[in-house]
């Protein structure tokens, strides 16, 4: 299993153990959660300089940071945080949780129940809400009342813009990019799709697989059909093109096989299925009367961009975000499709730089 587990050097991550039963939204509950996080910079004496960022679907709680020991790769958005970047760690106390029901050290599938097993197929369905309460929990242990933004882009911009609508006194800036506010059905379809792949796996074992002989080939199979919606067409065929390699293989299936392993080898499957199922429930309107309505309770200065390539979460779904906010929807220039969230760190940090300004 290439998550964190028990035992594993704990890196820069700290824990939080939170022992009341956690109750979940689409019923269920959790007898107690455990949230892995780590911080940079200082929390000010008025808690005013807190940033909370969201990491992306197979992210985690390392935002900045080499990779090394508990870290099998470096921070994933490292060009934004840290010393002299727009969420400068000599100015802010930047916060970045694991996700419940993740694979990094916070409570997911791979975790150990209280009978010592891990949860596996037990492990009971999460929503973004869930998610962003087990935070709130953090950021009050923490101190925290209210962050000077919440930033995150595609499954992270859906907690902050759920941190908005949930938490609107606890939110005086929100960064929403290459997200949406409720899930579409061509989303629905792909992720399904891709749960479908682990699911065929004959180690999946409807879920309750032994960590040391996780599904790896449907987790690399169903990232593979990921990473097609993470880049654009344009920028796969500039690359590639038709072009065989030397073994005969094409140069594209190549690159997505590399990508497939390499999830496959820092990832669990379980963790996939719970978080890709928490984002095609998403939606932000439900029990608030729709979208717009929802949106209508935000009260934080705002700022939403999306990638002008991005084929998983085209622009018309920022903008629709945008306009429900009263706020113009800032376009990224990038040929790299979804994925440019995490590339263009320039223009990601400028306008971060430009949100928290204001």
């Amino acid at each position: 299993m290439g998550g964190w587990v028990e035992g594993d050097p704990a890196g820069d991550r700290r824990f939080l153990d939170l022992p009341a039963p956690f109750e979940l939204e689409r019923g269920g509950s959790l007898p107690g959660i455990r949230i892995a996080y780590e911080t940079r910079g200082t929390l000010a004496p008025d808690g005013g300089n807190a940033v909370l960022v969201e990491h992306a679907l197979t992210g985690d709680s390392h935002v900045v940071g080499a990779a090394g020991p508990g870290h099998p790769t470096p921070g994933w958005w490292g060009g934004v945080v840290g010393p002299g970047a727009a969420l400068d760690t000599d100015r802010f106390f930047v916060v970045c949780a694991n996700v419940l029901g993740g694979c990094q050290g916070t409570t997911g599938p791979s975790s150990a129940a209280p009978d010592g097993r891990p949860w596996g197929a037990r492990f009971p369905e999460v929503t973004v809400g869930d998610q962003v309460r087990a935070e709130a929990a953090l950021a009050d242990a923490l101190g925290v009342q209210r962050f000077a933004a919440v930033a995150g882009g595609s499954m992270g911009g859906m907690r902050a813009l759920e941190w908005a609508v949930r938490f609107p006194g606890r939110v005086a800036g929100l960064f929403f990019l290459a997200s949406t506010a409720v899930a579409s059905a061509d989303q629905i379809g792909t992720q399904t799709t891709q749960q479908a792949a682990v699911r065929g796996d004959p180690r999946w074992r409807d879920g309750d697989y032994p960590l040391d002989a996780p599904p790896v080939d449907g987790l690399d199979v169903a990232r593979r059909i990921a990473h097609l919606t993470y880049r654009s067409a344009a920028e796969l065929e500039a690359r590639f093109g038709p072009r065989l390699q030397e073994d005969g293989r094409f140069a594209v299936a190549s690159y997505l096989q590399h990508h497939g392993a390499k999830l496959a080898g820092r990832f669990d499957a379980g963790s996939y299925v719970v978080l890709t199922e928490a984002m095609n429930t998403w939606d932000v309107g439900r029990g608030r009367g729709g979208v717009e309505a929802a949106l209508g309770r935000v009260t934080a200065r705002a700022l939403v961009a999306g990638v002008d390539s991005d084929r998983l979460y085209p622009v018309e779904q920022q903008q629709r975000v945008a306009d429900a906010l009263g706020v113009p929807l800032r376009l990224i220039r990038s040929p790299y499709g979804h994925d440019g969230f995490l590339v263009e760190t320039a223009v990601v940090d400028a306008l971060l730089r430009e949100l928290l300004a204001g």
